[in-house]
């Protein structure tokens, strides 16, 4: 099947756009971490997880504000790329009403959980706010 040129040219402005996303900057002292649970902590589910920030604010997304992001939790993975928008997925949970705290269902076992704080348009800061990886088990 050919693809049609009038398709292939539309496309290109918006791949062209997405390769050269900007990031917001973000204080160099910058910190975001998980409040609770905390690292190798034995919890029952649902999970309550409290986000904590230090030297930046928390700003719905769609809120173009300097030094200001809203929070992504990452369940069982890595941080993705740190250069365009994060995903959402059911292993990177958005909270861009400018939520600090969540409630979330895990399956018993290992897992991991991270803080990534993004701007208004989901893409992490330059240079990039991220937690610490913690380690939880749910009983």
């Amino acid at each position: 099947m050919k693809k049609s040129p009038v398709i292939v040219l539309l496309l290109l402005p918006v791949v062209a756009v997405l390769a050269q996303i900007p990031r917001s900057p973000s204080p160099q002292d910058a910190e975001v971490y998980i409040v609770s649970p905390k690292h190798g902590a034995t919890v029952s589910s649902p999970v309550r997880v409290v986000f904590g920030l230090r030297g930046m604010g928390v700003a719905p997304a769609g809120v173009n504000q300097p030094n200001t992001g809203h929070h992504h939790l990452l369940i069982d993975t890595e941080a993705p790329p740190l250069d365009r928008p994060i995903p959402a997925d059911e292993h990177h949970k958005h909270f861009g009403g400018g939520q600090t705290e969540t409630t979330i269902e895990l399956a018993k076992g290992e897992h991991t959980l991270q803080l990534v704080l993004a701007d208004y348009i989901h893409v992490p800061h330059d240079p990039a706010v991220c937690s610490e990886r913690i380690a939880i088990t749910v009983r």
